[in-house]
């Protein structure tokens, strides 16, 4: 695997990390957190959903939209199959493993209007990438957004074990976590290879 494509794929995970620098996924990303094993699943449907999302939405638009001069409807076209591909991670995760498909809850649908899966989709098409260029940026992209979802509900196990301020409990501290994990991964603004 060449430099770029490794960049491409660190980038997306780190660098740009769609959740922390991006602020695409907020509402999936500070309810599900709650819990490590939710966040976890949740994490693992969005790599799953994101990674085939992106390849599916590049060969949809280089070989069906642009060259029939279609792609003004890329973002409808794009969430219909990130609608598709969140029903059947639904179905399988339902009939697979009950308890995290109940932990999930209303988050799990929600994956198909989670702005971060559209927006990869868009910026694969806006960079220009080719089919193999999309998936990683895809997968680093997901894998990014489930790294900062596993960190959060990390650091929230750890926060009901402190003495908080009584102004600060519950949604404020969360957020001064979330605007601190977004600090900390600007370091990684200044990586190159």
């Amino acid at each position: 695997m060449n430099t770029s494509l490794i960049m491409i794929v660190i980038g997306a995970a780190l660098i740009n990390n769609v959740v922390l620098n991006q602020f695409l996924g907020i509402c999936s990303f500070l309810g599900v957190s709650k819990q490590m094993k939710a966040s976890a699943s949740l994490g693992m449907a969005v790599v799953f959903v994101i990674t085939i999302a992106s390849a599916v939405a590049n060969l949809l638009y280089d070989y069906v939209l642009n060259p029939l001069g279609l792609d003004f409807m890329k973002t409808i076209v794009f969430i219909l199959v990130i609608a598709a591909l969140v029903q059947i991670v639904e179905m399988f995760l339902k009939k697979t493993s009950p308890a995290i498909y109940k932990a999930l809850g209303i988050y799990l649908p929600l994956i198909t209007t989670n702005c971060a899966v559209l927006g990869v989709a868009l910026t694969n098409v806006q960079n220009g990438y080719n089919f193999l260029e999309s998936i990683l940026a895809g997968f680093g992209t997901a894998v990014g957004y489930t790294l900062a979802i596993v960190l959060l509900a990390g650091i929230r196990s750890r926060i009901h074990e402190e003495d908080i301020p009584a102004p600060l409990r519950g949604a404020p501290i969360v957020m001064i976590s979330a605007a601190l994990m977004s600090i900390a991964f600007m370091g990684f603004s200044g990586l190159s290879f």
